[in-house]
């Protein structure tokens, strides 16, 4: 594994499930959470705990086909897609598809050729849809998605906790 893999596989465990210094680790944060808190809209939100997981998973999925190879896109279920009515079983398996689809990502971070690193994506630089940078930079932004989006998930657990 190249060094800035080993850099960048680390800062995305870091903040997945070790100790970050900003607060609880993403799977921490999610773990803590009944499945009917995750599906709970509080007032003045716009989206339940289970609608932001589903979308850091959606853009999970989408990175690791974009270190691919494939072209840029919105994740296949769309950015925002609806969790449905509350149910555990569900968010049980929306939790296990979210840890599956970062292990898949970490594999690929291991895996990458280190010329890849410093290689744009398959796309032209469009700032709205995150395209056209460097693989390194489209790893550490998904792991600064990742952040943004478990603070989100840990302030609306507080909420409706």
């Amino acid at each position: 594994m190249t060094i800035i893999a080993q850099k960048l596989q680390n800062s995305l465990q870091q903040i997945l499930s070790h100790d970050p210094w900003y607060g609880p680790a993403t799977y921490d944060i999610i773990d803590n959470v009944s499945f009917e808190a995750a599906y709970e809209l509080p007032p003045g939100s716009v989206h339940s705990i289970a609608g932001i997981l589903l979308h850091m998973l959606g853009w999970t999925q989408e990175v690791t086909a974009r270190m691919n190879g494939q072209a840029a896109g919105e994740p296949a279920g769309g950015d925002w897609p609806d969790p449905g009515h509350p149910d555990e079983a569900k968010w049980k398996q929306l939790i296990a598809d979210f840890k599956l689809a970062n292990v898949t990502l970490a594999g690929i971070i291991q895996n990458l050729p280190a010329d890849k690193w410093d290689a744009p994506t398959n796309d032209a630089r469009n700032r709205e849809m995150g395209t056209g940078v460097s693989h390194e930079s489209l790893i550490e932004g998904l792991v600064q998605h990742h952040v943004y989006h478990s603070g989100q998930i840990a302030l609306l657990h507080r909420i409706v906790g």
